[in-house]
């Protein structure tokens, strides 16, 4: 496929959040992700994009007119145990200790403070594959 800008994929998440420069903290100290670009409107975040492993997501500042929206993401990382660590020193709650699981996958639940759900997993090799 053509004209997807390196380090992007055809489809990626696209956050409106408010309060979205805490936001983009929590992506970076919270999942380990590294801000790569920030488009400012004024004082406001009109578009800031982190990247988390293999993954680039963008962050906007919520308004009236696209309002905050939180969601579901699975994320995979190197160690599930240290990863959800991070993410609950960062502010985010507990929502499922981190636990090896039938499919394959070593994973823990957290809910961040916007109110978005992150599987955070390590494949472990056995299960889908």
């Amino acid at each position: 496929m053509t004209n997807i800008p390196p380090g992007y994929s055809s489809v990626f998440p696209y956050f409106f959040a408010s309060n979205a420069e805490d936001f983009c903290a929590f992506l970076v100290t919270g999942l380990g992700g590294e801000e790569i670009g920030r488009t400012m409107a004024g004082s406001r975040i009109a578009n800031a994009r982190v990247r988390l492993g293999t993954t680039t997501v963008m962050v906007s500042e919520a308004t009236n007119d696209w309002p905050a929206m939180p969601a579901s993401y699975y994320i995979y990382v190197a160690d599930a145990d240290t990863a959800q660590q991070r993410a609950l020193a960062a502010g985010a709650t507990e929502i499922m200790p981190v636990a090896d699981q039938p499919y394959g996958d070593r994973q823990g639940g957290v809910r961040d403070a916007w109110g978005n759900l992150w599987w955070i997993s390590q494949h472990l090799g056995e299960g889908y594959d």
